[in-house]
Order: C-alpha cells, then structure tokens, then sequence
C-alpha cells in the first residue's frame, strides 16, 4: 500500500522553485545525541569494516568515515575481543574530538556479550539486533535480554530485519498459511510480508519488555531494488517508527551506486526514511567513504539536503569536442571539493552554493544564469572566450590560458561576500 504524496515547498533558505516529499510523521529518537525522526533531517551513516578488536585500524576508519560526513558510525561487535575494545575506541575517538555516535552490530552472540561487557553495553550509543538470528529455541529471550540492557543504559535500538537471514520459523508459518488460502498470493508477496511483519512484531516485543516507543527504529533490508521499494512502502504504512533505509549489499562500483539511487530515491520521494545507509561493495584498497558521498548526493539530487556546492555540466557534443572543457568542469569540481573543508566551518549556508560549468553557447549561458555562477565555453572551434555570471547576470568574460584560476577566484569572492560567517 503505498501512501499518499504530498509536497510542500523547500524551506526559504533554499531554493524555492524546488519541491520537496512531506516526511511521514514519526516520533523523535536520539542516537548518541544525533536526532533521528521526521522533524530532523535525514541522517547518514556509514559502517566500519575493520575488525573491531583492532583499535588503532578502527579508529582511523571511524575518523575518516566522520569527517566525510557520516553523522554515525556502525562497527562489528561479532566476538569478545570486539566488545573488549569498544570503551576504549570511543574514548580514543572523544579525545580525538570525533563526536560522531558509535553504534553496536549484535548477530548471534550480542546477549551473551552485551551482559558480559556491560562497559561496552554503556560505550555504545545504539545496538542493532537482527531478530533473525538473535537464536532459534530461545529466539524471544535473547531478543529480550538485549533490549533489557538497552533499557537499562539508556540506549535505544535499531531492529533490522534482513531478508538474507529472516525468521525461518515466520517466513514457514506464512508459507503454509498461503499455501492453505482460497487465493494463495506469489511467494515474493509472503516474504515481504514476512519481513515486515518480523519487524513489527520484533518493536511490539521490544516495547513489551520495556523499550520506550520512541526508543525504537526499524529497518527491512533486501538487495533487490524493487523488492526494497515495497517492503518500506509497506512498512512506512503500518508504523510510525523511524525508518533505516537501504539496500543491504548493493554491489560494487557502478551497479552499486545506481541500485542505491534507483531504490532510495523512489523510497524517499515518497517521504519515508529518516536514516540511510549505502552499503558499497569497495573495491580492492578503495575509499570506505564512498558510500558516505553516494548517500549525501542521493539526498542532495532529491533536494532534501544540501552538503556540498553542485557542479552542473554539460556531458559534452559534437561542438565540445576539446578537452579543456572537461578538464575544466574537472577542475572546478575538485576546486570546490577541496574548498568546502574550509568553507564549511567559515561560511553558514555555502553549501547551497550552485555552479554551471558549460561547454558551449547552446545551453551554456541559460544553465549558467540559473546558477549562483556560471562559465560557459563557446565551442571547439569558437574563440576560447568564457562568459561569466553571476546570480543570472553577466559579470565578466575571461580569456586566455587563466580561465580556471580567474574564475576560482571569483568563486572565493561570491563566497565571502554572499554568506554569512559563523561565529
């Protein structure tokens, strides 16, 4: 079922052309301080992939992982020497001033080590239990041993069900009662049910132990796109939890990236998600803070949030065949990139910023003047001349071998004149 859109207009900080999905209403939960619900914006987070029990790999991932962006950071607690090394990672991470939230991944074991590790259990700023394998014959008890200890130190719980290791014992009941129905529905309609339903079920325990309701937020992973789009239609319209979107192993590179923006776009636009996560294969010796910036520009392409200035260009025709056009639109790209590491603690709002770099006269000064500022080339075989705007007006035309340089420094200029400083 999916629910009902509405759009309301973008906040007039930011563009008001644009629109935007109303957030379907849920309560608010506080991670580690980080808000989390439909009256906070969308928060990233990433997870660590180094072993855990290795502190000084862990802290240098979890660092990384922060200063790209990731408001929250997820890190295997799988063994006892995991949850030996927690306190003591976070400590190091808060004397390093990292103050992004550490949260605990609980399978199998998360009982037995979160009430031998009570450090740990107070360290963490969120478990995540998957009720598919918090055990079989003691499944509820376990489950509930876990949400003991949330309660007791205050911390509040992901429940992320996981159609790779789902109730066995749910997903069967379900199959067998559509076996016997007058109208049986396709297996992939009983899976998906089962899984939203692992997941309610899962919160009404929770809260029945003595988990607050605004304690609580949920995830549904697949790694099918579609499948991903009606499990959280489906659950968005039977909660008001907060929701944990993602795809749960997306893939590498390419396929990765666009199964990520295919299924979390759609999801989003509908107003349901509070959290995401992009769960990136990385290549071999690649950049775990890739899946921080896929999950930034997915939000920052809806017009949800705004991270970084946005470079538009042209992909280039017949009539930009030189390329110093895309070395340029290169350049300027990687300009601002380096920048915002300054620009983000100088200047309130520069993140907004938005900038056209054009290859040629067709579209280029339209694009440019819709941008805060735009160069536009006028073509291959046109005199190297590039008109500059600013705010939709042409305020100079540079030429020769400086274009770049030139124009960065009036990029810097429009900084420090149009946004404020913080104090």
């Amino acid at each position: 079922m999916k629910p009902t859109l509405n759009v309301v207009a973008r906040p007039s900080a930011e563009r008001p052309d644009l629109l935007k999905p109303r957030r379907r209403a849920t309560p608010s939960v506080s991670v580690g301080g980080v808000m989390i619900g439909a009256a906070h914006p969308i928060v990233v987070q990433s997870m660590t992939n180094t072993d855990t029990a290795d502190v000084a790999s862990t802290f240098e991932q979890v660092a990384h992982l922060a200063r790209a962006g990731s408001q929250i950071v997820r890190v295997t607690v799988n063994n006892e020497q995991a949850a030996a090394a927690v306190p003591g990672l976070v400590q190091r991470l808060a004397d390093a001033g990292i103050t992004a939230p550490i949260v605990g991944d609980f399978h199998y074991n998360g009982h037995k080590l979160l009430a031998a590790y009570p450090q740990t259990a107070a360290a963490l700023a969120k478990f995540r239990i998957n009720p598919g394998n918090v055990g079989t014959k003691h499944r509820d008890e376990n489950f509930q041993t876990i949400v003991k200890i949330a309660v007791e130190h205050g911390k509040p719980v992901r429940i992320g069900v996981n159609w790779g290791s789902l109730d066995q014992d749910l997903l069967t009941q379900l199959m067998e009662e559509n076996a016997r129905a007058a109208e049986p529905v396709s297996a992939r309609a009983v899976t998906i049910e089962a899984i939203v339903r692992s997941a309610l079920q899962s919160a009404e325990l929770a809260e029945a132990t003595g988990m607050a309701h605004d304690a609580i937020i949920l995830s549904a992973k697949t790694s099918n796109v579609r499948d991903l789009i009606d499990v959280y239609r489906e659950l968005a319209a039977r909660c008001d939890y907060p929701l944990h979107l993602g795809l749960t192993e997306a893939g590498m590179g390419m396929k990765g990236i666009v199964a990520t923006a295919a299924g979390l776009s759609n999801v989003l636009n509908d107003g349901i998600g509070d959290t995401i996560r992009v769960s990136l294969t990385p290549e071999p010796g690649g950049d775990r803070a890739l899946e921080v910036e896929v999950a930034q520009q997915v939000l920052q392409s809806l017009g949800l949030r705004a991270f970084s200035p946005q470079v538009t260009s042209c992909p280039g025709c017949g009539r930009t065949t030189s390329t110093f056009f895309q070395a340029m639109a290169k350049e300027i790209q990687a300009y601002l990139k380096e920048r915002m590491l300054v620009w983000r603690g100088r200047y309130i709002g520069v993140e907004e910023l938005e900038v056209a770099v054009m290859g040629c006269v067709v579209n280029g000064p339209g694009e440019s003047k819709h941008a805060n500022l735009g160069i536009s080339l006028p073509g291959t075989f046109e005199e190297p001349v590039a008109p500059v705007f600013v705010d939709g007006a042409l305020r100079t035309t540079l030429r020769g071998g400086h274009i770049v340089a030139e124009f960065t420094q009036i990029l810097e200029e429009y900084v420090a004149q149009h946004y404020p400083e913080a104090t």
